[in-house]
């Protein structure tokens, strides 16, 4: 039975890491799709209509400054009907205070800093996830 390649949302504010994540996550056979996140927050992309149409099994999801009101945004995201069934991989420059807002651990936050290992565990946490059952 044939299965289709993954599909991979990548969802962040910094587009040079949108560029490192996307190839480390295509050159591991996935397809990758992207979006800023200024670019959903302020309405220009319709975040139910862009994964209706790609269909991510898999979104990395960043959390940057101020770390509150992103996580909360996220959590908002995360609630959404659309995303029943896909997995998050969460990322942060700064883990550590992104876990102090988040309380009791839902998520692991994986730091991106650009060094090759960030992204290898990125990677290695996007396979993982597209393995994983849905959730819900």
């Amino acid at each position: 039975m044939y299965e289709p390649t993954p599909t991979v949302a990548v969802i962040n504010s910094t587009p040079d890491i949108v560029d490192l994540l996307r190839l480390a996550i295509e050159q591991a056979g996935f397809i990758v799709v992207s979006a800023l996140t200024f670019e959903l927050r302020e309405g220009h992309i319709d975040l139910g209509r862009f994964v209706e149409q790609h269909q991510p099994r898999v979104i990395v999801y960043d959390i940057a400054p101020p770390y509150e009101a992103n996580w909360k945004l996220f959590e908002h995201i995360a609630a959404m009907p659309v995303m029943e069934g896909r997995q998050f991989v969460v990322t942060s420059t700064n883990r550590k205070q992104v876990e102090q807002i988040a309380g009791a651990r839902r998520h692991q936050i994986y730091e991106v800093i650009g060094k090759p290992l960030d992204l290898s565990e990125i990677v290695r946490a996007v396979k993982e996830a597209t393995r994983a059952r849905p959730t819900r």
